[in-house]
Order: C-alpha cells, then sequence, then structure tokens
C-alpha cells in the first residue's frame, strides 16, 4: 500500500514511480504536488500496488514542517511495506482511513447522479484471477466481498438447497422408539416426533460467517449490500469477538471441509477480513481508480448534506449579486422559545490543513452574505409577490416595525480537525484558536441592529463527518442534523450570553408601548426588539461592559414604564411575567370613576421643580384658608373636602397624587414646613398625599391633556378645583 498526501510538496524523485499514468500533476520548483483525493492501482510492474490520496487534514504544521499526525514528514509513509514509522494503531487507522474516504467519494458521486466533472472513476471487478498485489488494502477485502454477494447468488442459492433438502423430516423409528402416544381407537398420536438428528453442516457456518461479515460492513461502512438468507447472523459482541481472533481461529478450524473452488475462495475471502494480511486474488491487467479533484467541494457537498437545508427560497442561496451560500437552513431563532418563529443559519465550510486560521477575506464576505440575507428579507416583506406568502410564513419578518430592531443572524464557519486520538467519535466544538468570534458593527450597544453581525467557528471531526456521509443512512444523519443545529444554537447563544445581559419586559397597564417606543426611539434602537410569540413582550439586550455608560439610566427608565425581568437568551418570560403582573400589576391599574374631583395647582420656575422633592420629605399638601387680616383666601368648594388627586403643573407638564385621606384643619405653626399654597396663613386644609405610588402617579401624569390644562388657567396661576375627568386625554 502506497500513500500520498494532497497538496503536499513532493521531491518528484520520491514520487515519480508511484504516481505514473496520474495526470493534472503541479511542478513547482521541481516538486510535485497532487491536487487529488481517492484511490488508484498502480499497474507499472515494479509498483502493481494500491496507491491512496489522502486528505490534507492529516498534516499539522509543526515548527514550519507539514507532518503527517503532527510527527511524520509524509515522504517516510509512502511505501509502508518497504519503510513503516507507524504505530500498530496508526497503520490500522490509514487503512480504514482510506475505506471511509472512498465511500464519501462514492456517495458523492451518486448523489451528483454521475454527472460530476470532478470525479474520475474507472472499476475493475474480477477475484480469483492474474497475479497478486504486493499488498492488500483492506478496501480490496470490502470490495471483493460485496462483489462476490453480488455476482454468486446462483451458488449461495444452490447450498441452502441442499442443506435444507429433506430437513425437518419425522425420524419414526427414533419417535416410536423414544416417546409415548395417545392411543384413540385404531390411531395412534405422537405429541413429541423426532425430527431427523441436525448435523453440523459447514457449508452453512462459512455462509452466516460470510452474510455475517457483510451485514457488519452495510452497517458499519455503509457498503450497499443485499442479505438474501433466513439464518441467525454473528452480531454485536459475539462478532466483535471474531473480529478480535476468534473469526481466524474458527476459520482455520473449517478450512479442510471445503473442495469446490467457489467454496474455497469464499472462505479465503473471509479470512482475509479477519487477517488483512492474507493476499487475494486480483485482477491487475488494468488500471482502476476512483479520484476526485478538488476534494474541499466534495468536503463542502457533505457538511451540506449533514445541516444544511436543500430547499431555499430563489436568490437567497444564490444570491443575486453572484454570490454563493455554502450552507444554509432554517432553524429556531436565537432569542426566542418559540419553534415557529425560524430564522436562516448562514454556514461557510473551509477545508484547510490543520491549525489553519479564517482569513479576513472569508469574514468579510460572511458579512456580505448575512448583510444580503437581509435585504432579501426586507424585499420579501415589503415587495414580495402574492406567491411568496408560503416564504412569508416560513422565514418570518428580520426587522421588527414596532421597535425597528432587527433579529440576530446566526452566521458560522465549519473547519475539519483531526481527532488527536485518531478516533471517530461525534466532536462539534468552538474553535479552540484566537479570534473564533468575530463581529462587525457600525454603532455601541446595539444587539438588535440591522449593521451588527457575528460569525461563531466550530471544529468538527473529520472522521466522524466522513464516516457518518459515507454510510449514507437517512435515519443517522437526520439525527445528526438536529442534534448539531441544536449544539450550533446553543453554543451561539453562550456566546451572546458572555457579552449582553438579556431582560424580558412587557407593559404596565394603561402604557401604551408602541407610543412609547416611538417616543423614545433614540434611547431604544438596536437594544430592543420583539422575537416571543406574544407581540407584546419585548427583548432588551444590553452590552455588559456599558460603553455609553447608560444602562443603569435607561433601565431605571423603562422600568417606570414596563415590567422588566433578567433571562437567559431564548428563554420563555411569560410564565415570569405573568406572575408578577399578578402580584404587582394591581398598584398600576387605574379606575377612573365618574364624578372624582381633583385639585390643580400651577407653580411656576424653580417652585413647580422643587414641589416634588418638598412633598417627599414632608407628604402634606396643604391650602391656606385665612390669613392674618382674617380673610379668606379660598372659597371651600363643595365637595373638596372628597377630592381623590392633586395635579401639580407649569403648563408644560404635570404630576399626579394620590390623596389617600380626608383632609383635616391645622393652625399654620403647624403646618411650616409642607407643602402649601400661600406662606403663613392661620389655618391651612391639609391633605396627605400617598407618595409611594410613584408609578400610579407616572401613568395618571401620562392621561392628563395639557392643552386642557393651558386652556383652564390661561395666563393665570393659583389653584382650582375640577372634575378629573375633565382634564383627561379623550379615548
Amino acid at each position: 500500500m502506497r500513500i500520498i498526501i494532497e497538496e503536499y510538496k513532493y521531491a518528484a524523485a520520491d514520487v515519480k514511480d508511484v504516481l505514473k499514468g496520474i495526470d493534472a500533476l503541479e511542478n513547482v520548483e521541481g516538486y510535485v504536488s497532487v491536487n487529488y483525493v481517492g484511490y488508484f492501482y498502480n499497474t507499472d510492474k515494479d509498483i502493481r500496488d494500491c496507491v491512496f490520496i489522502l486528505p490534507k487534514v492529516l498534516l499539522e504544521d509543526k515548527e514550519g514542517k507539514e507532518l503527517v499526525f503532527g510527527k511524520y514528514r509524509p515522504e517516510e509513509i509512502i511505501n509502508l511495506d518497504a519503510h513503516n514509522p507507524l504505530t500498530r494503531e496508526e497503520k490500522d487507522f490509514i487503512y480504514e482511513f482510506a475505506v471511509w474516504i472512498y465511500r464519501a467519494i462514492v456517495v458523492f458521486y451518486n448523489d451528483k447522479n454521475n454527472k460530476t466533472s470532478i470525479v474520475y472513476h474507472k472499476k475493475i471487478a474480477e477475484v480469483g484471477k492474474g497475479s497478486k498485489h504486493l499488498s492488500n488494502t483492506f478496501l480490496d477485502i470490502l470490495l471483493s466481498l460485496v462483489q462476490f454477494n453480488r455476482e454468486n447468488q446462483n451458488f449461495f442459492f444452490f447450498v441452502l438447497r441442499n442443506l435444507h433438502a429433506g430437513f425437518n423430516k419425522i425420524n419414526w423409528n427414533r419417535t416410536i422408539a423414544t416417546t409415548d402416544a395417545i392411543i384413540q381407537g385404531k390411531d395412534a398420536i405422537y405429541l413429541r416426533p423426532v425430527n431427523k438428528k441436525r448435523k453440523i453442516n459447514f457449508d452453512e457456518e462459512l455462509l452466516v460467517i460470510f452474510f455475517s461479515i457483510l451485514n457488519y460492513i452495510s452497517e458499519y461502512y455503509g457498503f450497499p449490500v443485499s442479505i438474501n438468507c433466513n439464518f441467525q447472523l454473528i452480531t454485536g459482541k459475539q462478532f466483535k469477538a471474531y473480529l478480535n481472533g476468534m473469526g481466524k481461529v474458527r476459520l482455520r478450524q473449517i478450512k479442510y471441509k471445503y473442495f469446490s473452488d467457489k467454496a474455497l475462495q469464499l472462505w479465503e475471502l473471509c479470512y482475509a477480513f479477519f487477517d488483512t494480511a492474507r493476499q487475494i486474488s486480483v485482477s491487475t491487467e488494468q488500471k482502476e481508480y476512483l479520484l476526485v479533484k478538488n476534494f474541499n467541494i466534495v468536503f463542502e457537498a457533505i457538511i451540506d448534506e449533514l445541516v444544511g437545508d436543500k430547499n431555499i427560497p430563489a436568490g437567497l442561496k444564490e444570491q443575486d449579486d453572484g454570490k454563493r451560500i455554502d450552507h444554509m437552513y432554517s432553524y429556531q431563532g436565537l432569542t426566542t422559545h418559540d419553534e415557529d418563529k425560524p430564522i436562516y443559519y448562514i454556514g461557510d465550510s473551509k477545508y484547510y490543513k490543520r491549525g489553519n486560521q479564517i482569513g479576513k477575506e472569508s469574514v468579510y464576505k460572511q458579512f456580505t452574505y448575512a448583510r444580503n440575507v437581509i435585504q432579501w428579507n426586507l424585499n420579501l416583506f415589503m415587495d414580495g409577490e402574492p406567491e411568496d406568502n408560503e416564504w412569508k410564513a416560513k422565514v418570518g419578518k428580520v426587522r421588527d416595525d414596532v421597535t425597528e430592531g432587527y433579529n440576530v443572524i446566526p452566521n458560522f464557519f465549519i473547519s475539519a480537525k483531526l481527532n488527536e486520538e485518531l478516533s471517530y467519535k461525534d466532536e462539534v466544538d468552538i474553535t479552540n484558536k484566537r479570534n473564533t468570534h468575530f463581529t462587525n458593527n457600525h454603532f455601541e450597544n446595539r444587539l438588535f441592529d440591522r449593521d451588527t453581525l457575528l460569525i461563531c467557528h466550530y471544529d468538527v471531526n473529520f472522521l466522524y463527518v466522513i464516516s457518518l456521509y459515507a454510510r449514507n443512512n437517512s435515519l443517522q444523519k437526520d439525527a445528526w442534523k438536529k442534534k448539531v443545529r441544536d449544539k450550533f444554537r446553543t453554543q451561539i447563544q453562550g456566546m451572546l450570553s458572555e457579552k449582553y445581559d438579556f431582560y424580558a419586559m412587557q407593559a404596565h397597564p394603561n402604557v401604551d408601548a408602541k407610543t412609547y417606543l416611538k417616543e423614545h426611539f433614540q434611547q431604544t434602537l438596536g437594544k430592543i426588539y420583539t422575537p416571543f410569540s406574544n407581540d407584546e413582550v419585548f427583548s432588551l439586550a444590553l452590552d455588559k461592559k456599558d460603553p455609553e455608560g447608560n444602562n443603569k439610566a435607561l433601565l431605571a427608565e423603562l422600568r417606570k414604564h414596563f415590567f422588566i425581568i433578567e433571562i437567559g437568551i431564548g428563554e420563555n418570560p411569560e410564565p415570569k411575567l405573568t406572575e408578577i403582573a399578578a402580584t404587582e400589576g394591581a398598584q398600576y391599574t387605574i379606575e377612573k370613576k365618574s364624578g372624582q374631583k381633583c385639585l390643580i395647582f400651577n407653580l411656576l420656575g424653580d417652585q413647580y421643580i422643587n414641589s416634588d422633592v418638598k412633598l417627599k420629605e414632608d407628604n402634606r399638601f396643604g391650602i391656606a384658608i385665612q390669613s392674618e387680616e382674617g380673610h379668606n383666601v379660598l372659597k371651600l368648594e363643595e365637595g373638596i373636602v372628597s377630592a381623590a388627586y392633586l395635579v401639580i403643573t407649569n403648563k408644560k407638564e404635570c404630576r399626579v397624587y394620590q390623596l389617600c385621606e380626608k383632609p383635616i384643619f391645622l393652625p399654620g405653626v403647624s403646618c411650616q414646613t409642607m407643602l402649601n399654597t400661600k406662606k403663613d396663613a392661620m389655618v391651612y386644609l391639609v391633605f396627605k398625599i400617598d407618595i409611594q405610588q410613584d408609578e400610579v402617579s407616572r401613568i395618571l401624569s401620562d392621561m392628563i391633556d395639557m392643552e386642557k390644562v393651558r386652556v383652564i388657567f390661561g395666563s393665570s396661576h393659583g389653584i382650582k378645583m375640577l372634575d378629573f375627568d375633565s382634564i383627561l386625554k379623550a379615548e
């Protein structure tokens, strides 16, 4: 077996014989680099061996040198029979890895309906003829087993027919001699008849072993095989024992029971499977090859099959500016718990050597892809035709009309890595390199902004995805697709959670959220979005670094108008918000009762500004009734003692307070510290103010129509009493 590594620069003298007959070699200053991956049989009389060209992911840069497994120069492992520095585990890995590469190329070739121009395929399939290879690959053995099964169905039928001839006939001599009968009239009835004794049949045992091997390579490697027998096959732990040595032992025990050429040939194939050092005779008169040029195209197809969607609307994956997205699929958004509110995920696969990093050019291309997707979505909803309604229902709107925020577009790179233990286990991890997260934004602290874009970088175990694709098992692929999409979503959410604090908010009763957000558009732009099924619940994202230095102030202001809870990204906020609204919402609910009176007090300049401070120091308000000269200051109108509200205004804005008790008369000496209508009065009518109801006061203030207040006072100031309804905004 000869090993060549894709795109590695070999000295021409080292590989000229091995690569004899392979065209399209690139000569660079006396070096030869092969841009193929795959398998071919070199028929040169000095070679006559299998040559595998393996992917460059086996290479790792170490101190400026490209080494296989980070240990061996590729020149050292060209001919493993002549010079083998590999450990037993590494050599076994090379044999098996070559099979997976072969299978992946076959599946790719078949998926493209044999119309792709990058695959070069020529097959020979003769077993038991011609000269022998100098060494056999595991792939030789597997292909020979599959071929033998396909071409010898008549042989299997003949053996099975002879095996079962006369089987299950009753042995009457033994039945009469050894079992009891029930006599009914003249008839004897035997309830336990004895069949003819079954002898060990070695032809049957060989077929069981053969079909068990086929079953294993079908399930494990994905080779399409047809098993037309009803034998109980060797599977699970028992077959593993056969792989670990029992298979060779049992085959040696029954070897000399066979005489026909076909049976001997079948024995050789089965034994070779369990002992890959055995020779298999195959034709070497013509060249056999399966090669793919530009393996990055195959890798892209593998990732797209295992991650992406095929049903993508026109203009989205193949974009109008000529750009093409490698991978795209519709899946649950990052900031919502609702699966029926999906977003498009954008991916790009990178087929690099181990350790290579993503270039700036690739990053900016991904940002461009995302911008194009956003514009496509906007065009769909603004200028879409009736036939686009299906897509509108599936993808949802990227821009929220209420907040004018934009949904987060998940964007990611996928590159291949080789498991350090050479294991085929399932591994998908955020890349363990610098700069694994790329962001692009025009404004700080605006996650939900059109120009805020992000990219995450993942590594997948190349061995796992190759083997999964090569098996071509739709159930296994679909299960992994669901699993990896969940993982991508969770890990991108984790990346965002490290950078942002997420909140959910819902307007207080009697607060029109849309009006508020419109009036405070500049303060909330890019920070608020509506990702949930309930469009009255908003998501708020604030950068933990607080680059603008106003996160606390913004939260404090928003809490005056909204119930706000801190949640995890993608968490369902409605249970918590419902609970808060039930326990705290009552204090924000204002019942307007017809006929309620209010006192409206007009103050000028600093007097208005200082009135709120004064009320918080002394929560009483006094109306001067009698001056020192004994004249009435205010004529007590009927119903004044039942006034429900105090409105303090400067005719530009107002504050509303609830009056919580019936008023009382107090002498002026007791009222020096409180807010009043006139200093140094002899008697005051004193009201107690409920200053704990700040949110209620704010709601009431929002209900006041200031134009009506200005009309009532005109150019005057002072205090008046009137119906509260008369100064409220129209419904």
